[in-house]
C-alpha cells in the first residue's frame, strides 16, 4: 500500500508516522507513506498556498492551483483508489471505513488548513471526505495521521499478532472486553478467576458477555446500529 499526504505543515506528521506500529510497517516495506509539502506548487515568490475568500468572510482559504498541480503530478505516476479530504463535513471514520480502506492500494489524503479549501477542490478532485468527529481542529494533519494509523495497523504483518486486530473494539460492532496482565493480585485487586481457568470455552463466553455489557452501558448507540442493519 502507498499513502500520499498533502499538507502545508509537513512537520506535524513526522513523529506520528515514524514510530510504533506505523513506523515498523514502513520499515518492513508493508506500506509507503509520503508527505508532500503543497508549497512546492505555491504561487509567487513567497510560494503562497492560501488567499482571501470571495465574499469577504474571515479567514484564509487554500487555493485550488497548488492542490490540483500536486494531485496531477501524483496521478501521472500511478492510479489512486481514493483522494480523501479530511473534513468535519465528511462521513464519520469508523472501523468499517478503516477496514475498507486497508484493502486499497494507493490513497491520497488531503489536509485542509486555515479556513478550509477552495470548494472546487471538493467538487472536482476529491473522491471521498472523512471526518474524525464532530469538532474542528486547526488542520487536517492530525486527522490524517489518525486515519493512516487506523488503516496501516490492519495490513497483514503490521501487528506482531495479526489476530489482535480481530478483537479490537468496533470490529464486531461491540466494545472490546476488559483485559488484564500480571500480577493476578495487586493490592487486593484481582484478575477475574475465569481468565485464570485455562478453559477457552469459559473465557470466550465471559469475553462475549463483557463486550455486550460494556457496549450496552457505555455505547448503547452501537447496539442500535447493529439492530438496524
Amino acid at each position: 500500500m502507498r499513502i500520499d499526504i498533502l499538507t502545508v505543515v509537513p512537520e506535524l506528521l513526522e513523529s506520528p508516522l515514524s514510530h510504533s506500529i506505523v513506523g515498523r510497517a514502513i520499515k518492513k516495506g508493508l506500506v509507503e507513506i509520503h508527505v508532500h509539502n503543497l508549497r512546492k506548487y505555491g504561487i509567487g515568490p513567497r510560494a503562497n498556498v492560501d488567499d482571501y475568500s470571495y465574499g469577504g468572510d474571515a479567514g484564509m482559504v487554500m487555493m485550488i492551483e497548488p492542490v490540483d498541480r500536486m494531485i496531477e503530478e501524483l496521478k501521472s505516476e500511478r492510479d489512486y483508489d481514493e483522494v480523501i479530504y479530511l473534513s468535519p463535513d465528511g462521513e464519520i471514520l469508523t472501523q468499517a471505513v478503516s477496514n475498507e480502506l486497508s484493502l486499497k492500494e494507493n490513497l491520497i489524503l488531503l489536509c485542509g488548513h486555515y479556513k478550509g479549501i477552495d470548494h472546487r477542490i471538493r467538487e472536482h478532485l476529491v473522491t471521498r471526505e472523512i471526518s474524525v468527529g464532530d469538532y474542528v481542529v486547526s488542520g487536517g494533519e492530525i486527522p490524517a495521521a489518525l486515519l493512516a494509523d487506523s488503516i496501516v495497523r490492519l495490513i497483514p504483518g503490521a501487528l506482531t499478532d495479526e489476530t489482535s486486530a480481530l478483537s479490537d473494539s468496533f470490529q464486531d460492532g461491540l466494545l472490546s472486553p476488559p483485559v488484564y496482565t500480571r500480577p493476578a493480585d495487586y493490592k487486593g485487586w484481582k484478575v477475574p478467576e475465569v481468565l485464570l481457568s485455562g478453559n477457552p470455552r469459559l473465557i470466550h463466553a465471559w469475553q462475549d458477555e463483557q463486550a455486550m455489557e460494556r457496549t450496552r452501558r457505555l455505547r448503547p448507540g452501537l447496539l442500535e446500529k447493529t439492530d438496524n442493519q
